[in-house]
């Protein structure tokens, strides 16, 4: 059961590696110490980055390629590294999440703009690598599927062509720049931005501003999608918290007066205080408390199924809210609402009419199918259902809690099962 979260862990830290990796050699160890700590101690990535998302592998992939490609790097330090390598690892991102692309397009085009033979980077290193990768993906789909099928074709149809990702909300184009980013990096935003401007490091500012321009076309925002460069946002913050401490750095060209050396230490000392105070109780609170109610219901719901106390279950909730066989562990029959788009607009899918007018939905599901052992539903829609719940024999076994505030739609304080003990 936590195999796959051990796992991501062992992928998170090879990113962190990395990121200190890729900072160490653009700005130096000193950068790379505070680069490392700006990493560690930024609430969304201690929240985010050992989640078995495809979101998080992608960062680590990027991170990780990024500081193989020689275009990224000070010309000095160019030479040092193999090329095919960033390649590779460019492709495999793009294979385990196609926007990918957005990052290596720009990555891509400014290394053929440096790159001595283009004839060979193109047909020799791109070309291979990128079949390679392309081929070993579409054989692994068709093993999956059963049948041929190009699914970055598939992906980009959807979600650029259609705007098939509006179906699952939307957000106003400077959503990144004024919401979502500034949240993700929090209080080290100030830090990132007097970075940039410190360091001069504009490929990486641009690259920053280019992925969230790209993004931002698209109406179908998520925090999770800007993910993979937020570690370079990091360690631009690293290079402010360098800067505090040391002066001097080589790309830094402020000078220190006798009055401001004594000052230094105590600056960088209430600056970490400061990205601590705020950052800890927030990566705390995100990965421990707030909307834990999924988990703790399917953990519940696995240690009943142990002990064969659960036959099958429905879930009422939003499509997706909650863990499936990933948690549960059980080969036993289960049944959440779909939400798969249609493709003639204006159809509502079975998640939104549930949502909409639950009792009605329940009344005509229980005409059609057998009632499952355990229900699971948020209190939200408990209160419309529990009468009518009780009326077919079900009962409150468990109750969890869930969230304080709302996000998405209504407020879900608690979730809730309910066991059919007959009428």
């Amino acid at each position: 059961m936590k195999a796959p979260r051990l796992l991501q862990s062992v992928f998170a830290a090879v990113g962190d590696l990395y990121s200190y990796k890729l900072s160490a050699v653009l700005f130096g160890d000193n950068v790379a110490k505070w680069a490392l700590f700006s990493q560690l101690a930024n609430w969304f990535m201690f929240y985010c980055s050992v989640r078995t998302l495809s979101n998080s592998l992608e960062t680590v992939l990027t991170v990780v390629s990024l500081y193989f490609w020689p275009c990224m790097r000070s010309s000095s330090r160019s030479s040092t590294v193999s090329r095919k390598w960033g390649l590779v690892l460019a492709a495999l991102a793009c294979a385990i999440r196609p926007t990918s692309a957005i990052i290596w397009l720009y990555v891509g085009l400014l290394e053929f703009s440096k790159a001595r033979n283009k004839l060979k980077l193109l047909f020799l290193e791109v070309a291979p690598i990128g079949m390679l990768v392309l081929g070993l993906t579409c054989l692994l789909d068709r093993i999956m599927y059963g049948t041929w099928i190009l699914v970055p074709l598939n992906f980009l149809k959807f979600n650029f062509l259609s705007s098939g990702g509006d179906y699952y909300g939307t957000h106003k184009w400077h959503w990144y720049f004024t919401q979502g980013f500034p949240v993700m990096i929090f209080s080290f935003l100030p830090f990132c931005s007097a970075g940039i401007i410190y360091s001069k490091q504009w490929r990486y500012a641009c690259l920053l501003a280019w992925v969230m321009g790209l993004y931002s076309v698209l109406g179908h925002k998520e925090f999770r999608f800007v993910l993979p460069v937020l570690p370079i946002a990091l360690i631009f913050s690293g290079y402010c918290l360098a800067v505090i401490e040391d002066p001097g750095l080589p790309g830094y060209k402020g000078k220190e007066s006798p009055k401001k050396r004594t000052k230094r230490s105590l600056k960088l000392i209430l600056a970490v205080i400061f990205l601590l105070a705020t950052n800890i109780p927030m990566a705390l609170y995100m990965s421990l408390v707030h909307q834990r109610g999924p988990e703790d219901v399917m953990n519940h719901l696995a240690r009943e199924a142990r002990d064969g106390k659960v036959k099958n279950i429905l879930f009422l909730t939003p499509c997706h809210a909650t863990p499936y066989y990933s948690l549960l562990h059980h080969d036993l029959p289960m049944r959440f609402l779909d939400c798969t788009p249609s493709e003639e607009r204006g159809v509502i899918d079975e998640s939104d009419r549930f949502l909409m007018d639950p009792v009605p939905f329940l009344l005509e599901y229980a005409k059609n199918m057998s009632l499952p052992s355990h229900i699971v539903l948020f209190d939200s829609e408990e209160q419309k259902l529990n009468n009518l719940l009780n009326s077919y024999g079900y009962r409150e076994e468990r109750r969890f809690f869930n969230a304080h505030f709302k996000v998405d739609r209504e407020l879900q304080a608690s979730i809730v099962i309910y066991v059919h003990i007959g009428r």
